[in-house]
């Protein structure tokens, strides 16, 4: 079973970016559509972007409205591995920022198509 451990989160002035990543522990990524949902205090989960299952050739990505343009979600598989490049980074991008693995192939924004999640790694912007 995918276990998912996410790596890379912190504090960041506002502008800045930073990557955080997701990594299967047991490498098994094949078959799976990846997510990353976020949570900040007092909010509910939300979707950020997912991205869809490829054995070759290019990906589809989905993205909230809210980080269109300035976030990328990006997966290696060779390493069972996701990103999300974080750019422009706003004091509202402020979270715990969660990786979820689907089982659709297609990328999806339904959290609850989501079958695995990882812990969460904070994700902090200063103004």
């Amino acid at each position: 079973q995918v276990q998912l451990v996410e790596s890379g989160g912190g504090l960041v002035q506002a502008g800045g970016s930073l990557r955080i990543s997701c990594a299967d522990s047991r490498g098994l990524f094949r078959g799976y559509s990846m997510g990353w949902f976020r949570q900040a205090p007092g909010k509910e989960r939300e979707f950020v972007a997912s991205i869809d299952w490829s054995a070759s050739g290019p990906t589809t990505a989905s993205y909230a409205d809210f980080v269109k343009g300035r976030f990328t979600i990006s997966r290696d598989n060779t390493k069972s591995t996701l990103y999300l490049q974080m750019n422009s980074l706003k004091p509202e991008d402020t979270a715990v920022y969660y990786c979820a693995a689907s089982p659709k192939s297609i990328a999806t924004s339904h959290a609850t198509d989501f079958i695995l999640w990882g812990q969460g790694t904070q994700v902090t912007v200063s103004s």
